[in-house]
């Protein structure tokens, strides 16, 4: 096992940031003071003090007898997967974004194209340390007298309390991976393909590591399948002036190392890079490749949320204004041809991204059915409101077909239900058992509110 950092230096940031949370006056908000941030709900600015969680941002350590890793909660993936690539093994879920951390996608939920075999990045976690909100430090694995704490932590997006440690399970890799791109024409043909490769796990007599898709248009829709390899004739490079999603359009084969295919969605933040010109050849090649990262385009993001230079642009030019169309949700497979019609007739937003998934165990506050497969559909832009619409029309559309379908949507972004809905889709009664039970004095915000009223 190789000790990335002395255990006592841990327990002594624990012991700071508890001293710092009992610090924090009773009624006074609570929020973490984070350099980096992956969601899309907006708040203003707070004056309120930051916790200090800036000691909790390394890997403990990586074991590669046990295939195992102790890492503290603020650690970004980036980090982690350069600390287990190391020793021939990465996480069995590594979400698109470098700046994502490990505690965020445990509490906050993750994918990636391991998902259909392997979960979520939460199903992967042996063990928690978490500070609740009632100012305790425990220790939560799926058979203690913390069992409900370690179940009911993933979605309640640090309501409950905040991750410090966790030990993960890691699984083994290879130097490379092999691509295949494969078309389809229709989204049933495509749904019927993906239903029967994530069941049996195999292609053309290869066992399947890797499983993504990608809609550029009602007839012209990919899936990705990915294979471990120990040789590869050539490996591209999709960290400079190449762009990674347009050669699923140009290659029906390709070859990365693997620490490119983790990361090829985070150089140009999927397709998002383009609202930037970042895209554009020529300002391709003066953009930094440093800062060609999914972090960098977020802060412009920001900058742009809180100045609204673009809507000020648009309005001097008479043009209606934009809804901001983010969001993750989770389909049945079966259902999945369904909803990219709808979304083809009334968002009309391309590319889109599908993930299948299919979790191993209940975590109530996001109920998917046990191996049932589901596809994650990831869409990131904005549309153009109809006239005389309401702002968050089309938001509020995706909702309903969702809850319709009997899918599931992602709270990193703005939602829109009434508390009763709400609390229907995401267990409301065991949220508050929950919620009496570690966080009585509510010193941390309720889910509801956090997530959808934008506390």
């Amino acid at each position: 096992m190789t000790d990335l950092l002395v255990n006592g230096d841990h327990e002594q940031a624990v012991e700071a940031l508890r001293r710092s949370y009992a610090a924090i006056p009773e009624g006074q908000p609570i929020r973490l003071a984070k350099r980096t941030s992956n969601l899309f709900r907006w708040r203003d600015p707070s004056e309120a003090p930051g916790l200090d969680v800036s000691g909790f941002d390394r890997v403990l350590s990586v074991d590669p007898e046990t295939r195992t890793a102790q890492v503290q909660g603020m650690t970004t993936y980036e980090d982690l997967v350069d600390a287990t690539l190391a020793h021939g093994l990465m996480p069995t879920v590594v979400p698109q974004l470098k700046t994502i951390t490990l505690g965020g996608a445990v509490t906050g939920l993750g994918i990636e194209s391991t998902s259909f075999r392997l979960g979520l990045p939460h199903e992967a976690v042996q063990e928690m340390e978490i500070l609740t909100g009632d100012g305790r430090v425990v220790v939560a694995t799926r058979d203690n007298e913390h069992s409900d704490l370690f179940f009911g932590f993933p979605n309640s997006y640090g309501t409950l309390g905040y991750s410090l440690r966790l030990k993960i399970d890691l699984v083994p890799v290879k130097p490379y991976v092999k691509l295949r791109h494969l078309r389809f024409a229709d989204a049933n043909a495509l749904s019927r393909a993906l239903d029967d490769l994530v069941a049996s796990g195999v292609h053309e007599g290869e066992t399947i590591d890797f499983l993504d898709g990608t809609v550029f248009s009602a007839d012209e829709q990919y899936l990705t399948l990915g294979f471990f390899t120990y040789e590869a004739p050539y490996t591209s490079d999709y960290t400079g002036q190449n762009i990674y999603y347009r050669s699923i359009q140009q290659r029906s084969v390709d070859f990365l190392t693997v620490r490119d295919y983790i990361w090829r969605w985070d150089t140009d933040w999927f397709w998002c890079s383009g609202a930037f010109g970042v895209q554009n050849p020529l300002v391709r090649r003066v953009w930094p490749d440093r800062a060609k990262r999914s972090d960098v385009y977020r802060k412009l993001v920001a900058y742009d949320r809180r100045y609204q230079v673009i809507a000020r642009i648009e309005r001097w030019r008479g043009l209606r204004p934009r809804e901001d169309v983010i969001q993750d949700i989770e389909v049945p497979v079966g259902r999945l041809p369904e909803f990219l019609d709808f979304f083809h007739a009334k968002v009309g937003m391309a590319p889109i991204w599908l993930c299948p998934l299919r979790a191993r165990d209940n975590w109530p506050l996001y109920p998917l059915e046990p191996g049932r497969t589901y596809v994650n559909v990831g869409f990131w832009g904005t549309v153009r409101l109809p006239p005389g619409q309401i702002p968050e029309y089309h938001n509020r559309l995706i909702e309903r077909e969702v809850a319709a379908l009997d899918g599931h949507k992602s709270l990193y972004s703005t939602a829109f239900y009434s508390r009763d809905e709400f609390w229907r889709h995401y267990d409301g009664e065991t949220y508050q058992r929950l919620k009496a039970g570690y966080d009585p004095g509510k010193r941390l915000l309720d889910l509801y509110d956090k997530c959808v009223r934008g506390r």
